[in-house]
């Protein structure tokens, strides 16, 4: 059996399609807008599902337990603080108090919000925890992210490197542990490696468009508006080539750092080898595909995309995985309805 073999890597598979995901994505787009949106909570669920249960290793697949009326009372409870916190602002003094209490808030809800994506995620029928606290969530949310702005973003891998030892470390499946630790070497070298891009690109498009813009007058631009729009062309023409593709090769290097320095109590690790240059073309020919479809070829990139992910991706088990997951399940049995049926609600912020 696959699972009894030991140190044998066990890739990641993703077994969803483009057809049977769009068939999903029209039913949910078109239901969100009849209802006004109020259907997207129920689309949410439906399409993590889709994606959790099409998503196997070792022969496991993953699964979303939440649903859309816990998804939706999350989003009423934002639109409410939002609305609230819109009109108080408009009072200054009691509008600098709201700002205050929603920095001290923020932590909170990224911790809520991680631990209701965990305990609403499973792989092989046993629930995934968080328990990370407040603390962490300021330091690694709040403090470093503002003392990187003195570094002009220098230290913008240190900070990277945080949130991912602080939202890592404190997962786990059943009562096993994730732990990640790595050396600050490999993010700092993905970030110079995407900064090199980035200044390529833009003394490569500053020798081509710089002869052109010799006696260039801006009076043009009132005069002529093809000459105003041929220059936010081009702006957006470098924003396209020089950020996307920088923030496509700083984010797949430190995938696979992140990744191959993840371990799960019981000597099991994991291993992924994703490429930036080919994550790059499937980046951009999935936004070309998108955008000249109108949007109908978006499952069919998002469907590319995840499969790729999933088929770089690997875990190497320190021992049997029948008898790993058999004691999950059981660690899992004795823990009972503990904390699975915890009511909590996902804020849809970007953790």
């Amino acid at each position: 059996m696959i699972g009894n073999l030991q140190d044998e890597p066990q890739g990641f598979e993703f077994r969803g399609n483009a057809k049977e995901w769009f068939g999903i994505w029209i039913v949910n787009l078109l239901l969100s807008i009849v209802t006004i949106g109020i259907y997207s909570a129920w689309a949410k669920v439906r399409t993590k599902k889709y994606f959790y249960q099409n998503t196997y290793v070792a022969g496991r697949n993953f699964d979303y337990h939440a649903t859309g009326m816990q998804i939706l009372i999350g989003r009423i409870i934002m639109i409410v603080a939002i609305i609230v916190f819109s009109l108080v602002s408009a009072i200054p003094l009691v509008g600098l108090v709201a700002f205050l209490a929603l920095l001290v808030a923020l932590p909170w809800l990224l911790v809520k919000s991680l631990k209701f994506n965990a305990q609403m995620s499973s792989w092989s029928n046993v629930r995934f925890r968080f328990g990370g606290g407040y603390g962490g969530a300021v330091l690694a949310y709040l403090v470093y992210p503002f003392l990187m702005i003195f570094t002009l973003y220098l230290a913008f891998p240190f900070v990277d490197r945080a949130v991912k030892r602080f939202t890592m470390n404190n997962h786990s499946l059943g009562n096993h542990e994730f732990h990640f630790e790595s050396g600050i070497g490999p993010f700092y070298k993905a970030f110079f490696v995407a900064l090199v891009w980035v200044v390529g690109v833009t003394l490569l498009i500053g020798a081509l468009v710089y002869p052109s813009m010799q006696g260039f007058d801006p009076v043009l631009m009132e005069e002529d508006p093809l000459v105003f729009s041929g220059l936010i062309a081009a702006f957006y023409a470098w924003i396209f080539i020089a950020f996307i593709p920088a923030a496509t090769i700083y984010g797949a290097l430190v995938r696979n750092v992140s990744i191959s320095n993840l371990t799960l109590e019981g000597g099991h690790r994991f291993h992924s080898n994703v490429s930036a240059g080919k994550l790059i073309w499937i980046t951009i020919t999935n936004a070309i595909v998108t955008v000249l479809s109108l949007g109908f070829m978006l499952p069919w990139a998002q469907v590319r995309m995840t499969r790729y992910l999933a088929d770089h991706t690997a875990m190497i088990p320190g021992g049997s995985l029948d008898q790993f997951v058999g004691q999950i399940e059981k660690d899992a049995s004795a823990l009972g309805d503990a904390y699975t049926d915890i009511e909590g609600f996902e804020v849809g912020l970007p953790v």
